[in-house]
């Protein structure tokens, strides 16, 4: 196992600066994981070819074009990527206005039945996660990992505490620990980062393995009652749960105190 260091830079637009950490990697990360992120990835863009033309399709005809939406979140050690995905809603026709659901609050504003971007096909593809099927792109490309925490948009990053930048330490992923165990929960990412930590420090092929089967059930409803083993079984992860729990009891302060 070798130690991981580096310094992330800083995104003058979005005023986002990583700190420099040390953590211990592991071969399965640092060589196994990256491998078969590309090649199960390009597989499964392969398999599911005929649902990504079905869906393309439904957004040309439901919503016209472009099919594709593409949107700047913040990756692997703090750079920057262009992740894909479908287009779900329609167009914003309040350009030049101030967006009352710009900001943190965005993950839950956003996807309220007031926004009138909403669209009847919109909604049906993002309740079955099929706007996301273009992030396997992603996957092959190297921008994201099959399973790992979810990328976030730079203007939420730029207000993160020190110790939320560590979900940066792995690459982003497709599903993660959090849409699999807290999918119903409080949707906004940034007030859940103790559980991408906790994967974080917990990472093995089996944790991972556990996810991806867990991701379909997950997203047709189906509750996860309960949690894997493996997340008890990495020594250094005692530490990381606890600044984890510490960091949410300090995000739920600050949210019943707003």
């Amino acid at each position: 196992m070798t130690e991981r260091t580096y310094s992330h830079g800083v995104d003058e637009e979005a005023r986002v600066e990583v700190p420099a950490r040390a953590r211990p990697v592991g071969g399965y990360e640092r060589a196994v994981k990256p491998v078969v992120d590309r090649v199960v990835g390009l597989l499964l863009l392969l398999i599911l070819l005929p649902l990504v033309a079905l869906v393309a399709a439904g957004v040309l005809l439901a919503l016209g074009r472009p099919v594709l939406y593409r949107q700047t979140r913040v990756g692997f050690r703090g750079e920057h990527f262009t992740m894909l995905k479908f287009r779900s809603m329609g167009p914003d026709r309040r350009e030049g206005r101030a967006h009352w659901y710009d900001g943190p609050e965005r993950r839950r504003r956003h996807k309220t039945e007031a926004d009138p971007r909403h669209t009847a096909y919109g909604r049906f593809i993002r309740r079955f996660s099929l706007d996301e099927l273009p992030q396997l792109w992603n996957v092959v490309r190297g921008d994201l990992s099959l399973v790992g925490p979810r990328p976030e948009l730079p203007q939420v990053v730029a207000g993160y505490d020190d110790w939320q930048h560590a979900r940066h330490d792995v690459r982003p992923g497709v599903t993660g620990l959090w849409q699999v165990t807290e999918r119903d929960h409080d949707g906004m990412m940034h007030r859940h980062v103790g559980t991408d930590l906790r994967y974080i420090h917990h990472l093995s092929p089996r944790l991972d393995l556990w996810i991806a089967l867990w991701t379909v059930p997950a997203i047709l409803g189906v509750p996860t009652t309960r949690t894997p083993r493996c997340l008890d079984a990495t020594p250094h992860g005692s530490e990381a749960d606890r600044q984890g729990a510490r960091g949410q009891a300090r995000v739920a302060e600050e949210a019943s105190a707003a």
